[in-house]
């Protein structure tokens, strides 16, 4: 498993943060003794293709020429039992490979241990969620035009050479892309001058942060078949707007936020204005309470689920407790709510607790139920 500080070597976590993470690109070359581009490879991409049964027409892409070829030109319509899908046709995709076509295959970072691992990491240093996308592309055929990411990008190649056009404008803090159809000419006509031009080659790392403009080209030798193979990993952390339904659950717990608003012509207003003083500093002060961070946390630590450890053909074993009456440990946040939910069982499996409460840490539920346990709140069955 890469850690961020293998990631990013001969760059130091420290330094990324401070000069880089959501300032500006940075371009890490390989060195002699580089591991990255062991994460992947063209027998690993081979053999998830074979699995058939795992794509479809929403994850497996062709795009040729800045445009994406469209699904009905390379799927087929198959039945499955639940329901009708479109398939990629694997003799219809390697028909439109061998014209150059670019192939995005989405989503692929549960599918091995290094891409879960990786995916894992970024996800918990950055409190994001975090997919992976492997694109194999042919020289002097671009597949995408100059775009930005809503997402932070770091793209690690893994064979063949590519050649990355960074311009100097950067979207503000964009959360979707622009509308009115076709966005290429936007792109084209926002962009700006090229600041940057990079190389990749195996074992490279590029990091891109949100709204940077970029386009990329393969263009490696003709000895080595002009075919490039990258991965990137898209990192979306949560943003402003989430506040907003958190805020909502939680201040409907005051009865101050159930109350009638009074009548704007009350005294002029001015009655409607206290009561909306009132209610913004109650806001704030929630905002600024350990709960609503701890519950904040909880949202953050729910974007990166635990990787699954399946241990057939052993059956484990079920710990099995049910309340006693006695009042529950206190806790804040997600933690408060998973009690919550076990004390209001009649009884509850330990791993069924982890289970349904999986973004909560585990070894915070297996303590505080080890505390209940200890304090006579909980009895084992």
């Amino acid at each position: 498993m890469l850690t961020l500080a293998e990631l990013l070597h001969p760059i130091t976590p420290d330094r990324f943060m401070a000069d880089y993470h959501d300032r500006k690109p940075l371009h890490i070359p390989a060195g002699a003794s580089s591991t990255k581009a062991r994460i992947f490879d063209w027998n690993r991409l081979n053999g998830l293709l074979a699995q058939s049964a795992i794509w479809t027409a929403a994850n497996l892409k062709l795009v040729r020429d800045g445009a994406p070829i469209p699904p009905d030109q390379y799927c087929t319509r198959v039945r499955t039992p639940t329901g009708e899908v479109q398939r990629p046709a694997p003799a219809r995709v390697d028909v439109f490979l061998s014209t150059g076509a670019s192939l995005i295959a989405d989503d692929i970072q549960s599918l091995t241990p290094e891409l879960a691992a990786l995916a894992d990491m970024l996800s918990r240093t950055f409190g994001a969620s975090v997919g992976a996308n492997a694109y194999a592309s042919f020289g002097g055929v671009q597949a995408f035009g100059t775009h930005f990411d809503l997402h932070d990008v770091f793209a690690v190649h893994i064979s063949g050479e590519k050649t990355w056009q960074l311009y100097e404008s950067r979207a503000d803090t964009p959360v979707t892309m622009p509308g009115g159809g076709d966005p290429r000419p936007y792109f084209q006509q926002t962009r700006g001058p090229l600041m940057q031009s990079v190389r990749m080659r195996p074992g490279d790392v590029l990091y891109l942060p949100r709204g940077w403009y970029h386009d990329a080209l393969a263009d490696g030798p003709v000895s080595g078949g002009n075919a490039s193979l990258h991965v990137t990993f898209s990192v979306a952390a949560l943003y402003g707007r989430i506040i907003f339904g958190l805020l909502e659950t939680m201040a409907m717990q005051d009865p101050a936020f159930r109350a009638y608003m009074p009548p704007a012509q009350m005294d002029g207003g001015a009655a409607l204005q206290r009561h909306l003083a009132d209610l913004g500093q109650r806001l704030a002060a929630l905002a600024a309470s350990p709960g609503f961070r701890d519950t904040l946390a909880g949202k953050q630590a729910g974007l990166a689920p635990r990787l699954p450890a399946y241990g057939l053909p052993v059956r484990k074993p079920l710990t099995l407790l049910r309340p006693t009456g006695a009042a529950p440990p206190a806790a804040t946040g997600p933690l408060a709510e998973a009690l919550q939910w076990a004390f209001s069982q009649p009884t509850f499996a330990l791993e069924d607790l982890c289970a349904e409460f999986d973004t909560v840490d585990e070894a915070a539920l297996r303590t505080a139920v080890a505390a209940a346990e200890a304090d006579g709140a909980l009895k084992r069955v």
